[in-house]
């Protein structure tokens, strides 16, 4: 996102400087790969509908290659990727929220108007508030508080099922379940009010689409509407007074900096911008792929409601196959070397989180999806160190819970058009179907 908003040609030129680098020397074998490469387009149909043979030649031809669409340097092997991850000194994470696409001024004036501001709180935060900050979010989404939340979970999850429509032999449950089933879980376990879920899920898309897409510039206009709203209403829910005790709001309200000093509001809003994001949209993208390669592989829909063990072991293949979250960026703070590539300070660097769980270095017959793998929590769908997701077992959970409460009540459901492709969430860093569509048997 952005950091900081004051006048709108001065952010619009701070986002276009912060997004492509320049530099850097490629070794010399990886000159031809380079060339060879310069067709990959990552927003492109090709790339989104299928990476992986892009993936595939990108660890094998050039591991560490420079993108001449976007100017990021993608990082694509598992040790190089989980490498820059933990040395956070060196890749820094102060541009993993930035636009990908600079936004023009007429976007940034809708933004400026609503007093827009996002300044680094946790993803993008290197700071030492940080450790802090990822605390407070930690009180909610820890292993304990999951665990109570199941029942909550599965509560919702009936509730949701109980609604879908039985007037036909054809569902979607992308909207009307994987969609609004975590908003509704993130909600109930934040104490979020004043907003309905489908409300919170049109904010929280546009988010993702205005900064990690490439909408055209009246797409654009439309998106930055949105995300102004979502803005401004954080911004009162922050400042509300009356925020209920116990809720994440009021854990925010009450907690203070390292200096002792209480947080501000901009940082707090900020925080709760990139949780309620990727508390709810990230996580019904993960339920989408799983239940939507659930029904794809034989005999998984029909165990997944029963066996101990199997919905928890499908959700974390497809964490490892295909994540959600599909990339992050950091920026380097010097000249440094990364899997024999020669990069310069301020390159930006784009980790592919989707190609290191497809890495046969680490996985044998990546491709297979092989419930129950020895090594599957090795992936990196959730990142690593300091700043691993603090949602990743809420996730973990909720898909489980998803894909258990799915096939138990819709038993003999199969997909609607098995040769049709969906349509994809094709952005930078986020990718899932947006349709899961079932067929269910004609009633007699």
């Amino acid at each position: 996102m952005i950091s900081q908003v004051a006048d709108a040609r001065e952010v619009d030129d701070a986002v276009s400087s912060g997004s492509c680098p320049s530099g850097g020397r490629l070794a010399g074998d990886a000159v031809h790969a380079a060339e060879s490469l310069g067709l990959l387009d990552l927003f492109g149909d090709s790339f989104v509908r299928d990476p992986y043979p892009w993936l595939d030649r990108l660890r094998a031809e050039a591991p560490v290659h420079q993108d001449p669409g976007t100017g990021l340097w993608l990082v694509s092997r598992h040790q190089d990727i989980r490498r820059a991850l933990l040395d956070t000194d060196r890749f820094l994470p102060d541009n993993a929220q930035h636009a990908v696409t600079p936004l023009p001024v007429a976007v940034m004036r809708v933004l400026v108007r609503a007093g827009f501001t996002l300044p680094p709180a946790l993803a993008n935060n290197g700071s030492p508030s940080h450790a802090g900050l990822r605390r407070v979010v930690m009180r909610f989404f820890d292993a304990r508080s999951v665990a109570a939340a199941v029942p909550m979970i599965e509560r919702i999850a009936d509730e949701l099922l109980d609604r879908l429509p039985d007037d036909g032999t054809e569902l979607d449950l992308f909207v009307p379940f994987s969609q609004i089933l975590p908003c509704r879980v993130l909600m109930e376990l934040l104490g979020i009010r004043g907003v309905d879920p489908a409300t919170l899920i049109a904010w929280s898309d546009a988010a993702l689409e205005l900064f990690w897409g490439r909408p055209p510039l009246a797409r654009q206009l439309e998106l930055a509407e949105l995300v102004a709203e979502f803005h401004q209403w954080l911004s009162a829910t922050v400042r509300d007074d009356d925020a209920p005790p116990g809720s994440f709001v009021r854990a925010l309200a009450d907690h203070r900096l390292p200096d002792g000093t209480p947080l501000d509001a901009a940082t707090a809003v900020a925080a709760c911008f990139f949780v309620f994001v990727a508390g709810q949209s990230t996580t019904g993208q993960l339920i989408a792929t799983v239940l939507r390669t659930a029904l794809t592989e034989p005999g998984v829909w029909q165990r997944a409601a029963e066996e101990p063990g199997l919905a928890e072991a499908w959700v974390e293949e497809v964490l490892r196959r295909e994540p959600p979250v599909t990339t992050w960026r950091r920026v380097t703070a010097e000249a440094t070397r990364l899997g024999g590539v020669e990069l310069p300070a301020g390159a930006q660097v784009l980790l592919m989180l989707m190609g290191s769980g497809s890495d046969p270095a680490v996985f044998p017959d990546p491709e297979r999806m092989c419930p129950g793998r020895a090594n599957a929590r090795r992936h990196l769908a959730f990142g690593a160190g300091r700043h691993l997701c603090p949602g990743a077992t809420l996730a973990r959970t909720e898909a489980a819970v998803a894909l258990r409460a799915a096939a138990r009540r819709l038993p003999s459901v199969r997909p609607a058009d098995p040769a049709a492709e969906p349509p994809m969430l094709g952005l930078l860093s986020f990718r899932a179907p947006l349709r899961v569509a079932v067929e269910r048997p004609r009633r007699p």
